[in-house]
């Protein structure tokens, strides 16, 4: 894409297409800048601005439109732009074209951070190159775009909203569990498949594709790919890639030969999708060229990311957990489900959930919150008393009426985070777990899920120490 003496438009000033609108300006393009926030601050190297509600007028104006992976491309200006002649692009799509090295993606509905991490410390302890990190993850990828080399190496964390509109795959495109998100965005579970599958759509047979063989969406990705395809399971056994044997060992079967990479107690990740991100991460890094014995040390001392099932506190033997960046009611199951839901055995847990609604179905929660260990449920945010109707159903009086603890609800709605945690401490007694696993998005009440947990985490440390 030729860019010097264009006319470019960049739709939304967010962290990603800083760096973008950076890069575009250094490239000799004529950038404007379309942001809805009519206060945002100005940014030295960018003479030209559109704020405001009416940022997506007049997208004709422009030669090339970027936009931010936030804003769908059946937005009526982008549509119309499009038809007008005005090619419309993408940090990420940009990105591909021009990047120098092969590529690594990872996308999924839980666990794409956790896996491209686990990926990148994986090759970094067996690889002369340089292994970068970015995407959806927080890292932009441009930022770094002009230190890559060839022989280097990209693991992306790839979003829906950035898949969007790719051309081009992946020389290595790890899929993970596929189940809807982001059908705010995407109005249906086929546009968000649709939107994922161009992880592997456009391989070619010199590529490789690792996918989840536990789940019916995930495996049918297996069908657009002309890569070649391995496998990862905690289920079953497979031929070709990883999986979990019936000694609870995680095997990598390549050539049919059987690798013991650890055993799954060896694993310092809370929850069963986390093995599954271990399974992927072991095949696709070593697809990359990560060495066995590297791969096995990594494992066995890689404790997670910030915001993802994170241990932040133990106090008067109350443990605090932050799951921040779970975001839909899916994510918060699998929280649940990693601290145990039997109500006779498992640790008790007080549940923080809510905030602004994605599009999901949180029926399926609901269940899973009265048939588990969960002794109560505070709620917060937008989504705070569709959620209550949600678990006050019949299910709801038989717990009550049973034998076990009864089962507490207590909206508290918009409330600051300070009145959150000491709700949930008041709720708690010794032996008991605080999870912090919203299920939503964080725009009602937060800058972003970063900063939600940020704050979660910084009161429940000064309250621990009191």
């Amino acid at each position: 894409m030729e860019l010097r003496d264009k006319k470019v438009a960049v739709l939304g000033l967010g962290v990603e297409n800083q760096s973008l609108t950076h890069f575009l300006i250094k490239s000799g393009a004529i950038v404007t800048v379309c942001d809805i926030n009519k206060k945002l601050k100005k940014t030295r190297g960018i003479k030209n601005w559109r704020p405001g509600s009416c940022y997506l007028k007049n997208l004709t104006d422009f030669d090339i439109v970027f936009r931010t992976p936030g804003l769908p491309l059946s937005t009526p200006e982008i549509v119309k732009a499009k038809k007008k002649g005005v090619i419309i692009s993408s940090a990420t799509k940009l990105f591909f074209d021009l990047c120098p090295a092969k590529i690594l993606g990872v996308t999924g509905t839980k666990g794409k951070g956790t896996c491209a991490s686990l990926i990148k410390e994986m090759l970094i302890k067996s690889q002369k190159s340089k292994i970068f990190l970015g995407g959806n993850i927080g890292t932009p990828a441009f930022s770094f775009l002009e230190k890559i080399k060839p022989q280097d190496l990209v693991v992306l964390e790839l979003s829906s909203f950035q898949l969007e509109d790719l051309e081009k795959s992946p020389h290595i495109a790890v899929v993970l569990n596929v189940t809807s998100d982001h059908l705010d965005y995407h109005k249906s579970k086929s546009g968000y498949i649709k939107a994922k599958e161009n992880i592997v759509f456009y391989q070619k047979k010199s590529d490789f594709a690792v996918i989840n063989m536990d789940y019916l969406t995930s495996y049918k990705f297996a069908a657009q790919t002309q890569g070649k395809v391995f496998w990862f399971s905690t289920k079953k056994s497979i031929d070709h890639g990883c999986f979990i044997n019936r000694n609870e060992e995680i095997i990598l079967r390549i050539e049919n030969k059987d690798y013991l990479i650890c055993h799954q107690n060896d694993i310092k990740l809370l929850g069963a999708h986390n093995l599954e991100n271990v399974c992927a991460a072991v095949i696709a890094s070593y697809l990359a060229g990560a060495n066995i014995k590297n791969i096995r040390k990594i494992i066995k001392r890689f404790k997670g990311l910030e915001h993802r099932l994170e241990i932040v506190a133990r106090k008067n033997n109350i443990t605090y957990i932050n799951d921040s960046y779970s975001t839909t009611p899916e994510t918060t199951i699998a929280a649940i489900k990693a601290l145990g839901i039997d109500i006779k055995k498992a640790n008790k847990i007080i549940l923080i959930c809510g905030g602004k609604s994605k599009g999901g179905d949180y029926t399926k929660l609901a269940d899973v919150i009265l048939k588990s260990s969960i002794k109560s449920v505070i709620l917060i945010g937008e989504m705070a008393q569709k959620i209550e109707r949600k678990i006050r159903n019949p299910k709801f009086e038989i717990r009550n009426k049973s034998k076990f603890p009864k089962f507490k609800v207590k909206n508290l709605g918009f409330a600051k985070m300070t009145e959150i945690v000491k709700t949930a401490q008041k709720e708690s007694e010794p032996g008991d777990v605080v999870l912090f696993s919203p299920g939503c998005a964080s725009f009602d009440m937060f800058k972003n899920a970063s900063d939600r947990g940020r704050q979660f985490k910084e009161i429940v440390k000064v309250l621990s120490k009191k």
